[in-house]
């Protein structure tokens, strides 16, 4: 810890900074209290939304304890759902919760992260997110839903704009079948927030914090860490052949 303390310290001075660096201590007892802002870079087009979730570790021993020894308690784990932009790949919405909430009801929950004022083009996700909540949600910010019906999903009562897209989806499917519609609308996209959130592990497949209030900050400050160095720099992948 020392070493640590001694690095930024010297990184601070080198920036020609008078700044204090705090220790582990004090960063623990503020923890629960800090308010992480997410940078993003906002695009001039429609926002192109790809959303999914994933489980974070916070209670249990290691798997090397577990298979030598056994479990003495039960593993726990929050559940981590992220949106990111399609074209920069920044995270521009997440929410922490319990390993018992659902997905699709935290959909609505990532939209109202996006600013009111910023254009979505469209919302991607799988078919978890079938459901008349999320659809409304989607339809009332003028985007796209790219969701797949659920298997031997029925059309819904055309109530609303949530439900006629989704049952335009249905028709679609019927028509084309699953595999045509998934790349004629650009489902397959969805695969890059699961890369997203392998990178998201790479930081720590499980959260230091006890209390939920700091493992959400924790999080949060993954998030924002991740989104700097996506925007330090990102790798241009071409096809070969």
């Amino acid at each position: 810890m020392r070493q640590t303390i001694g690095l930024v310290e010297c990184l601070i001075k080198q920036a020609g900074l008078d700044w204090q660096v705090p220790n582990f201590s004090t960063l623990s007892r503020r923890q629960h209290s800090i308010a992480v802002t997410i940078p993003a870079q906002k695009q001039g087009r429609g926002l192109q939304l790809l959303i999914d979730s994933t489980g974070i570790q916070f209670l249990g021993e290691g798997e090397w304890k577990r298979k030598k020894h056994g479990a003495e308690y039960r593993r726990q784990w929050r559940k981590v759902h992220l949106g990111i932009d399609a074209d920069t790949l920044e995270i521009r919405a997440i929410e922490v919760t319990g390993n018992g909430v659902g997905d699709a009801p935290m959909l609505p929950e990532l939209l109202n992260q996006i600013p009111s004022n910023e254009p979505i083009a469209s919302v991607s996700a799988d078919g978890a997110y079938d459901t008349k909540a999320c659809h409304v949600a989607i339809a009332a910010r003028h985007a796209e839903a790219i969701i797949p019906v659920r298997k031997n999903g029925r059309p819904w009562k055309e109530d609303g704009a949530g439900a006629r897209a989704r049952n335009e989806i249905l028709r679609a499917t019927r028509r084309l079948g699953a595999p045509l519609w998934k790349r004629w609308s650009g489902y397959h996209r969805r695969s890059l927030v699961e890369t997203k959130m392998r990178c998201f592990k790479r930081l720590g497949e499980r959260v230091m914090a006890r209390t939920f209030e700091r493992q959400v900050a924790e999080l949060q400050i993954r998030a924002a860490l991740l989104n700097r160095f996506t925007q330090l720099g990102r790798p241009v992948t071409v096809r070969v052949g």
